[in-house]
């Protein structure tokens, strides 16, 4: 009982707890429609981890929901929801080709022009947010679900723009090749370089189909600066206790405001962070008309929580999450069974997780069981 007790009071057992009523339910929903639980999740796990392409392909999808979950789950630690993940996303995204475009400076000057371009198109969406809730006290949940509209016809209005629009297509012109941010670009496609990976067969594969980029190396980094941001600097301090109690905080002489607008520019700083590296690290390198979201933004939501608010969680929920949503796809091409399967067993996991509080008390029940045993 003890022991018990124990293992559940750590915050990741909640987590895993959710994780695993996820899998139930999807087992359940998948039964109900005719379909093998062993062999969808077998097919599930095969399309994650059965080749290198896959396991860098899962890695590349989870790279910019890592990000974005970064974004919501540092809003979250400072007492705000940033809802606008999705359109700081965008804005990164748009402002990435509109510079990317554009500009063909040599790499070494391309890559952070056209990167720091997306940080600023997020953080400006992430300043108007925070701005505006500490000028006059909008509520962020308004401002940025407003934003994410303005984000995708932004977009669209960028693609339709005769500057920007490719001829016979719904899409603008791509990044020139010198903002790219894959792992050697050039080189793996000469001969030289073929010939260097060939004997590696899991090198080979990885380098040549798929484009694996500096995108998670740089996802991992901010998960870490975020971190040490918020729970090892005065910044963080301050930022922390806004959030806890704004009008303590206030009467211990922190500039609420100005935390606020802080909070609100980091956040879609890193939304935008995840849009640049989108178009810089994966094909086709532009963007399309948006019909609808892509869900790269409310991705980080899920992510965020179900890290708990952890930045170092994100990383390990975000490759979850990318995992989930990329061999979904197995799951319909071997078994059969409709991806929607594995949107049930993602809300679930989330709608567990927003139960947390109750593996504790549960913890706390079974520690008093044990002691009256012991007694």
């Amino acid at each position: 009982m003890k022991l018990a007790a124990k293992v559940l009071k750590k915050p990741i057992a909640s987590t895993l707890i959710a994780v695993l009523f996820g899998f139930i339910v999807a087992a359940v929903v998948l039964v109900a429609a005719g379909y093998n639980p062993g062999q969808s999740f077998g097919a599930l796990f095969h399309g994650i981890f059965a080749k290198p392409k896959y396991i860098s392909n899962v890695i590349i999808k989870a790279t910019p929901i890592i990000l974005t979950g970064l974004s919501v789950a540092f809003a979250f630690q400072t007492g705000l929801f940033n809802i606008g993940a999705e359109g700081q996303y965008i804005a990164g995204a748009v402002a990435a080709v509109l510079v990317g475009v554009k500009l063909d400076l040599p790499p070494v000057l391309q890559i952070p022009v056209v990167v720091m371009a997306g940080v600023l198109g997020g953080t400006l969406f992430g300043w108007i947010v925070g701005y505006l809730k500490a000028r006059f006290g909008i509520h962020e949940v308004i401002t940025s679900i407003m934003l994410n509209w303005i984000g995708l016809y932004l977009s669209n209005f960028v693609v339709a723009s005769g500057t920007y629009h490719m001829p016979n297509s719904t899409s603008t012109y791509p990044v020139n090749p010198s903002s790219y941010t894959m792992l050697l670009p050039n080189w793996k496609t000469s001969k030289a370089g073929m010939a260097a990976l060939k004997p590696h067969q899991w090198l080979y594969e990885v380098m040549l189909k798929t484009d694996v980029n500096f995108g998670f190396l740089v996802a991992v980094l901010m998960a870490a600066i975020i971190w040490y941001l918020l729970y090892r600097s005065a910044k963080g301090y301050e930022l922390r206790a806004v959030g806890f109690n704004r009008d303590a905080a206030e009467f211990a002489g922190i500039n609420v405001n100005k935390n606020i607008t802080d909070a609100m520019v980091i956040a879609g700083a890193l939304a935008g962070l995840a849009g640049a590296l989108a178009i810089t690290g994966t094909a086709p390198h532009k963007i399309s008309t948006l019909a609808a979201f892509e869900n790269n933004g409310f991705n980080g939501l899920s992510v965020a929580l179900i890290a708990g608010s952890s930045p170092i969680g994100c990383i390990f929920a975000g490759l979850l999450f990318g995992g989930l949503l990329y061999g979904g796809q197995s799951v319909q091409q071997d078994v059969g069974a409709p991806t929607e399967i594995i949107n049930i067993m993602i809300g679930t996991i989330v709608f567990f997780v927003a139960l947390t509080k109750i593996v504790p008390v549960l913890a706390e029940k079974l520690e008093k069981r044990g002691a009256g045993h012991v007694q």
